[in-house]
């Protein structure tokens, strides 16, 4: 039995109704919000193109259709709005699910709900901050100068293309980076084992490639920057699989030992 009492099912869909309800009121009000500071949200996703030019005032972002800077506008104040609302649709998730857990189950789902959203920011404070620079500049460094009766190659970015990319890129990073979290659980639950992980490491290499393939732009510098944190990631997941082996062993080992000694 679990440790609060069950809810019938109808009152089961009301809750469930009423903490979608409270999702999507957060994460409309959230979304609101950005929007009203999306320049400033420009401005932070845009600081690493910049300083990546050599001459900065004198570069820019262009849009070429009527309503793109509104789209783009309104697509960033959106993925922001997510961000900022993330942790109150997954305290909501938690609270619609606790009810049916036992209580040592609610204990050790709280770990993986406070992982799983501090991952995402790692993965995408990794795509902002060490991605993007070495990226950018290497993506300028096909900038020409004009030769004798040619024309110089230079960036004219519009500002949908390169927003998307970015939010593209960010989002991919944090969603790869819950990996550790996704195989101790398939671990834990005995879907997989640990030695299955250890052994198969040769195609965890192909998977994370093809992975890293489809979800960042298709260049080459992009997927060998996420392809590298994504098989570190998979070696410290075989850590932490271990360590949870360990700890239920042991578990089960006080287990039997203060069974034997009631006997």
């Amino acid at each position: 039995m679990t440790d609060l009492p069950r809810q019938p099912l109808v009152e089961h869909l009301i809750e469930l109704r009423r903490r979608l309800i409270t999702c999507m009121l957060v994460f409309f009000a959230a979304t609101i919000a950005c929007y009203m500071v999306a320049d400033h949200i420009y401005a932070f996703l845009v600081r690493p193109l910049a300083e990546a030019f050599a001459n900065p005032e004198h570069r820019r972002l262009i849009y070429t259709g009527l309503t793109e800077a509104f789209v783009s506008y309104l697509k960033l104040a959106l993925f922001a709005g997510f961000f900022v609302s993330f942790p109150v649709i997954a305290a909501q998730l938690y609270g619609f699910l606790a009810p049916g857990l036992y209580k040592g189950e609610r204990r050790a789902l709280i770990p993986y709900l406070v992982a799983a959203p501090t991952l995402f920011l790692l993965g995408a404070a990794f795509a902002y901050y060490v991605i993007f620079p070495a990226a950018w500049r290497f993506f300028l460094s096909f900038e020409a100068p004009a030769t004798a009766g040619g024309l110089p190659i230079q960036l004219e970015a519009r500002v949908g293309d390169y927003l998307t990319i970015v939010m593209h890129l960010m989002i991919a990073f944090g969603l790869s980076f819950q990996l550790p979290v996704i195989l101790v659980l398939l671990v834990k639950a005995g879907l997989v084992r640990l030695e299955t992980l250890k052994r198969g490491r040769r195609y965890a290499i192909v998977l994370i490639v093809t992975v890293a393939a489809f979800v960042t732009p298709p260049d080459i510098f992009s997927q060998i920057a996420l392809s590298v944190p994504l098989y570190l990631l998979y070696e410290v997941s075989i850590l932490f699989c271990k360590h949870v082996e360990k700890r239920e062993a042991d578990a089960r080992y006080q287990m039997d030992t203060s069974q034997s000694g009631s006997l």
